[in-house]
C-alpha cells in the first residue's frame, strides 16, 4: 500500500534524509516514508523528529522500491510528502 500513496504523490515528494528533515522543522510535510533497509543511524533522526512534530511516519521495506516509487533510479532512505 504504502509505495502506491507514494507514487500518487509524486509531485509533492520531498526525496532524501538531509531534505526530508529540513522540510519536517520547516512543519512542510503531511507525511513520511522510511526504508527498513537503510541505515539506522541516519533514518532514526527523521523517525524521532516526526515523531516530535506529530507527523505519521510509515515503514516500506525496500530503499529500491521506495526510490522507484518516487520515479528516481537509486533507492531512497526516506521520503516526505508536502502539506
Amino acid at each position: 500500500m504504502s509505495y502506491e500513496k507514494v507514487t500518487q504523490f509524486r509531485s509533492k515528494l520531498i526525496i532524501g534524509t538531509k531534505q526530508t528533515l529540513k522540510a519536517i522543522k520547516r512543519g512542510a510535510v503531511s507525511e513520511v516514508f522510511i526504508a527498513d533497509d537503510a541505515d539506522r543511524r541516519i533514518t532514526q533522526q527523521v523517525e524521532r523528529l516526526a515523531q516530535e512534530r506529530s507527523v505519521p511516519c510509515h515503514r516500506v521495506d525496500s530503499m529500491q522500491k521506495l526510490g522507484a516509487a518516487c520515479g528516481i533510479d537509486v533507492g531512497a532512505s526516506a521520503v516526505a510528502v508536502k502539506q
